[in-house]
Parts: structure tokens; sequence; C-alpha cells
């Protein structure tokens, strides 16, 4: 059996999403700035687009931006409001805990004579509220923090956020990385008093290669890349079409059956959880349970034995898994998400990270769980690491 669980790093495209595409590649193919009826096509399936997503948020469409990705969409953001607002002030607020898409453009800033404050997390991975208000001063031009940590799943408290925010005498902006939440988790980014939100299609089985960033019309931010003329006065450069019509489908397919699409990624996201604590002793369960965390995530760590050893001898048993967050699969240092939240270093380097999609099947979790003990029980008999090490 095959049980891919690794689509919080990414999702299989579905057949519907690339028969959408198809036509955008060979037969509409025309660019989308010209007013001949190949581009008029083009131009139509953009907007169309931009008409669906924007309804999926409760967004108008003229603010949406396709990006190549969450992460660009997460850089023209972040960046695009530090420039056009440096007159005002130069401090940034975000979290120790965000993926590395944000936290490389801070960094960089930083470098550039930025004040970055890294917010606090607690043992389960809520930002602090009372350390956002300590920070927030008259010099704080923009609050980024994810809505869904996509290692340990914790649903950050963003509408309590933006009522901070919405509190203040001066002008906050706030960007939300909703790459691990959107089509899971509902967004409105009226009533969360969001005003940059950062989404990816191939987190919904959509393409790789497109993302889109959904900026109020009220921001001030400028763009951060310069070139050919486009639809997106923030995003120069020829539209990838065939990408937005994907993302598009995508999109209509997610919140099509939005509430029991969640409801089963819940259902197999507790029985998994509930089966690797029933069966694997010494076993530790990263993030919140219940509501608060995304329906998608499961992160364990088994004391003894490496992260790395368990993905390769589950991949073996034909099971798709990862260590770390999704764009740290490669490092050897501890995840950055599971240190902030206190998890010593030898034990979030036993971490895996479960991710579900509306796909999986009980059938696929009951592999795991009859798979999984037996990996784990192999790997710590062969570990040099012995219990009570730590």
């Amino acid at each position: 059996m095959k049980v891919y669980l690794d689509n919080g790093s990414t999702t299989p495209v579905l057949k519907e999403v690339v028969e959408a595409m198809l036509p955008y590649f060979t037969e509409k193919y025309g660019h989308p700035l010209f007013i001949y009826s190949l581009g008029r096509e083009s131009y139509d399936a953009v907007e169309a687009t931009k008409e669906v997503i924007a309804d999926t948020v409760n967004a108008s469409p003229e603010e949406i931006t396709f990006t190549s990705s969450g992460t660009e969409a997460n850089d023209i953001a972040i960046r695009g409001v530090a420039y056009a607002n440096k007159s005002k002030g130069n401090h940034i607020i975000t979290t120790k805990i965000e993926n590395p898409s944000v936290l490389r453009v801070t960094e960089a800033l930083e470098k550039e004579g930025f004040k970055i404050d890294y917010l606090d997390v607690d043992k389960e991975g809520f930002v602090n509220l009372t350390q956002l208000k300590e920070k927030l001063n008259e010099k704080t031009i923009l609050v980024s923090i994810m809505h869904v940590n996509d290692e340990i799943g914790t649903i950050e408290p963003i509408k309590e956020v933006g009522e901070i925010l919405e509190t203040l005498n001066y002008k906050v902006y706030f960007h939300v990385d909703a790459a691990a939440s959107y089509g899971k988790i509902p967004i409105n980014i009226e009533e969360m008093n969001i005003d940059l939100l950062s989404i990816s299609a191939h987190k919904i089985h959509g393409p790789k290669g497109i993302g889109a960033l959904i900026t109020k019309k009220d921001v001030k931010i400028t763009s951060i890349q310069h070139g050919y003329i486009s639809l997106f006065k923030l995003k120069p450069g020829t539209e990838n079409v065939p990408g937005i019509v994907g993302f598009g489908k995508a999109a209509e397919l997610a919140f099509k059956d939005f509430n029991s699409n969640v409801a089963h990624m819940t259902k197999l996201r507790d029985k998994l959880i509930k089966g690797i604590q029933e069966t694997i002793p010494d076993s530790i369960l990263h993030g919140p349970i219940g509501d608060k965390r995304s329906p998608a995530n499961v992160n364990f760590s088994f004391k003894y034995v490496e992260g790395e050893s368990i993905m390769l001898y589950l991949d073996l048993r034909g099971i798709a898994v990862a260590t770390g967050s999704a764009c740290s699969t490669r490092k050897l240092e501890p995840s950055h998400v599971l240190t902030a939240i206190g998890v010593k270093p030898e034990v979030a380097h036993s971490s895996i990270r479960f991710t579900l999609s509306k796909l999986n099947t009980e059938e696929e979790i009951d592999y795991v769980l009859k798979e999984l003990p037996e990996v784990i029980e192999n790997l710590r008999r062969i570990s040099p690491i012995k219990p009570g090490a730590f």
C-alpha cells in the first residue's frame, strides 16, 4: 500500500484541476494583456479565478495579486509594506515559529536597519498576546503572524491579534501567512482584520508555481520587483494563466464540500493521534489538541530514535511523511519551531510530521498504525540511545 502523509509539503494535483488547465497550454494560449480574442480568453480566465478565490476569504477580486508561490507572496507583502512605510517607522513584529519564507525576509530587513521583534510562544505554539501588546509602538508598521503553524498545527488567535491592532490609535498593517490553513480552516479577512493574506495552490491539490497575495485596497505597499508590465502592479511579468486557472479550480473544489472535508480530516487526525498514543510508548505529541489544532496535522517525537531514520524506514513500507518543517528537510539542526516551544534538541530530532488531505482514507491510517509501531520498535532496538538517556 502507498500512503502519502506529507500534504503539508505539497499535495497531488486533482484530475479535475489538470483538465481545467490543459486548454490554456494548447488552445487558449493568448497573452492576457492583449485585447484580441485569444488574449481576452486568458484575461477572462484570470478574472474568473480572482472572483473564485476572493469569495473564499471574503475579499474583493481586485485585491488579489497572483504570485509564483506562497513564499513570493510573503516576500512581496513584508518587504513591500516595509519599504512603503519606512518614513513612518522601521519596526516589524513576527514570531519565532514562522515559516522560513517569512523569517528569511525579516532577517534580511534587519540587515537593512529595520528593527524586528520575534514573539515568544507557549509550549503548544500559541503566540504571546501580552508580549505583542508590549512590543507595539508608534514605529511599528507591520505584524506578520501565520494562521496555522505548518509543523505542529497550532491555529493562532488571528482574530484576537486583528482586534488588538484595530484598537490602536495608529495604523499597523497585519499580514497573515495562510498557506497551511487555506482550504482547511475558515478565513474571513474582514472579520479577522487582516490587511494582507498569503496563500498557495499546491497545498490544496492545485499546481505548483502559483500563489496569491490578497492586499486590502487601503494598504500602503510598494512593488519590490520591476520589469515587464502585467495585470498586477505588485508582480511584473507575463501571468501564469494555466497555473492561475488550476488554482481557481482547486479552490472551487476545496470549498465545495469544505465542512465535510474538514470533518473527514479531523476524524483521521484524531484516529492517528489516539492510535500512536495507545501503541507506542515514549511518544510525545507536539502542539495542541482538539479544535485549536489544524485538522490536517499530527506531529510526534519518538524518543531514542532519529526522525530521518523513521522517515526512511516508513518510506520502505510505502508511507511518506516528513521530519521537521516542509522547508527544513535537508537541515541537520533541530526544528526552530520545536525548540521555540521548549522541546529539547534530542527530542526534536526524533520528530515526525504527518499531514493529511481530503484524499486520505481510514484504511491508510490503519496501515500506518500497523507499520509505525514495528518501525519504532526495530529502530529502538538498534539505537545507541537507550531509555533514560533523556
